[in-house]
């Protein structure tokens, strides 16, 4: 069953191939059917080959195929080979999973749209490269898919580019990932120069040929591209401005795919990460001040996808902590239990905005749950899953993390605890927004307008997300270690590296009811504030509004500057300086031809009086010489 594994990406690059050439003809909604079904069969491959990994014994649960070698150079031999191993069956598992849902709420969300197979044609490209980056063998094509996925969010972000805003917010994330993509190549340069080999297997097992500081550099330079990627701090602003793009597109960028790539990259190299443990903790300070921060500005967000943006900033940040603190399978666990209730999230928004003619001011809503039953109820499923209420995935997968970081790192799991709440607050205050009080959207609108939701091609992705999100997180419970699937599945990857939390079974019961309790706290508040009023100014100041100021930081440190070099090098340096020295080497030329051209006067005379008075000199000069 394993050696089907490389039709996991193979069969959305053939759905992406079948739409470039016939996509036009076919049109709506036929593309978007063969883009689903090409990705829904990537699903069911992807299935096959999870059943037939885990029938192996644990010791025997990696397999790896080479396909081809695609660059010979040298001692640089690069194979495309597909590893299958728990941690990249489990990220495609759920990577197409979802995807296969948010390409069918896509056919129902896209139908208006002019371009429709194109949309499809790159979600296609977008699922093919996320399936190369996480089951990839090696660092490189690790690399092509991450740049594969950065193109594509490019494409799907300024989707609608005749709108600036959609246009800027695709050249801001293209630019902000390049930037962390750095970090990446030159830690693949590094760690090339050493072992000569981007092989995952080959550099873990030639890890006594790194000095602990070659360690350390690595780690934080592969962390710098997992920054730009899943968008922490300080690269973390371009992703709420991704909210440019189609509402299907924020769901598959911020829940399953390209997001949470930086993740992977970090728990796949975790041999590296336990050599070098300050590495760790940088990662888990970086990935916790991340979670806050976004948190605190998610609270005074009105547009309902930027509220889910930060959300998404703010949830990456505890992952990133579980990183640090060696937690692995905690990160893991909650980057699936993300992508279900942030994938719902986001459809759902994406209803709400449907049903109020594309209006995404929160407080321009309100009163909704009468016309969206379903989306109303699948939202509340969500909502409590990433606000911490159990049984819903996110209490256990949110817990996990936190019991780790509280054993290894008590100073951070405070500011984890406190941006839990923060988690409920924000969360409560846009299901009350949005679903109750006084009808808003009714002054923007005819008389006789009513919200209506979408069909079943709509609805069903939603059920199917909200029974993954309630019901998910018992793939990993803490009571029984035979109900601890998801640790045991994992555990071959992480053998040896794995962060083991020391406090005891009494800790772990009085941790889990401070969460409940902060997400107690933080729903209450929300409720007594916002329910049922819809203003409170003095709860949003505008530097949270405006994202801690951090791109106007950008903007006065390098965008105002770097604006003013160029102008300076366009205005002086291009044109009077190099332009200048073109230009005066032509006038220079065509000075000295104006003298010159004076000596050709084209007069048989005159050529025989310059030639007597030369002769004459000349006659001259030599009888001074004997003279």
């Amino acid at each position: 069953m394993l050696h089907i594994a490389y039709l996991i990406p193979l069969l959305p690059l053939a759905g992406f191939l079948f739409l470039v050439a016939f996509g036009h003809r076919l049109g709506k909604p036929k593309a978007g059917w063969i883009a689903t079904t090409a990705v829904a069969l990537s699903f069911v491959t992807t299935a096959i080959v999870f059943a037939g990994l885990f029938l192996r014994q644990p010791s025997d649960r990696s397999f790896t195929q080479t396909l081809f070698t695609w660059m010979p150079v040298g001692p640089l031999h690069v194979n495309f080979t597909v590893l299958i191993d728990p941690l990249s069956i489990t990220m495609a598992a759920f990577v197409t999973g979802v995807s296969t849902l948010i390409h069918m709420y896509s056919i129902w969300y896209m139908d208006h749209d002019e371009q429709f197979s194109k949309f499809f044609i790159y979600l296609n490209l977008f699922v093919f490269s996320m399936l190369v980056l996480v089951l990839s063998g090696n660092l490189l094509f690790t690399f092509l898919g991450w740049e594969g996925v950065g193109l594509c969010s490019y494409l799907l972000i300024a989707f609608w580019f005749d709108r600036d805003t959609a246009a800027t917010a695709g050249k801001k994330a293209f630019v902000f990932n390049r930037i962390g993509d750095s970090g990446f190549l030159l830690a693949m340069f590094l760690i090339f120069s050493k072992v000569g080999t981007l092989s995952y297997h080959g550099i873990f097992a030639r890890l006594h040929r790194f000095s602990p500081e070659e360690i350390t550099a690595i780690v934080l330079l592969l962390f710098l591209g997992a920054v730009g990627k899943s968008a922490q701090i300080p690269l973390f602003t371009w992703l709420p401005d991704a909210m440019e793009g189609p509402t299907p597109v924020s769901a598959l960028i911020h829940a399953a795919t390209m997001v949470t790539a930086g993740v992977y990259l970090m728990a796949r190299v975790n041999p590296l990460l336990h050599l070098s443990p300050d590495a760790g903790e940088v990662i888990a300070i970086i990935g916790v001040v991340t979670a806050f921060v976004a948190a605190t500005i998610a609270c005074t967000q009105n547009d309902i996808k930027k509220v889910l943006a930060y959300s998404t900033v703010s949830q990456l940040g505890y992952m990133f902590l579980a990183i640090g603190t060696g937690a692995y399978v905690a990160a893991i666990f909650l980057m699936i239990a993300h992508a279900f209730f942030k994938a719902l999230l986001f459809l759902s928004a994406g209803s709400v905005i449907h049903a109020v003619e594309d209006d995404q001011d929160m407080k321009q809503m309100g009163g909704l749950r009468r016309f969206l039953p379903v989306t109303y109820i699948t939202f509340i499923v969500a909502w409590l899953s990433i606000a911490g209420v159990p049984p819903f995935s996110g209490f256990w997968a949110k817990g996990d993390i936190l019991v780790n970081a509280f054993s290894r790192y008590p100073g951070l799991w405070v500011i984890g605890v406190v941006t839990a709440a923060l988690t409920a607050y924000y969360m409560a205050r846009q299901f009350f927004l949005v679903f109750t009080g006084s009808s808003r959207w009714e002054s923007a609108h005819p008389a006789g307008f009513e919200p209506h939701e979408g069909g079943w091609i709509m609805r069903f992705p939603l059920v199917v997300l909200a029974v993954l999100a309630g019901f998910g997180g018992f793939v990993n419970l803490p009571f029984h270690p035979q109900w601890n699937f998801l640790g045991r599945f994992l555990a071959p990857v992480f053998q040896g590296t794995i962060y083991h939390q020391s406090v005891g079974v009494g800790g772990e019961w009085g941790l889990a009811l401070t969460d409940v309790v902060m997400a107690a706290v933080g729903i209450g508040i929300a409720w007594r504030i916002w329910y049922p009023q819809w203003s409170h100014p003095s709860l949003e100041p505008a530097f949270l509004q405006r994202s801690w100021m951090v791109d106007d930081l950008y903007d006065a440190v390098i965008g105002r500057p770097g604006a003013a070099l160029a102008s300076f090098a366009a205005v002086v340096v291009d044109n009077k300086i190099i332009d200048g020295a073109v230009v005066g080497v032509g006038k220079f030329s065509e000075l000295t031809g104006l003298v010159l051209r004076k000596l050709q006067t084209g007069f048989v005379r005159n050529y025989a009086l310059g030639i007597t008075i030369g002769l004459v000199l000349l006659l001259a000069w030599m009888a001074s010489r004997v003279g």
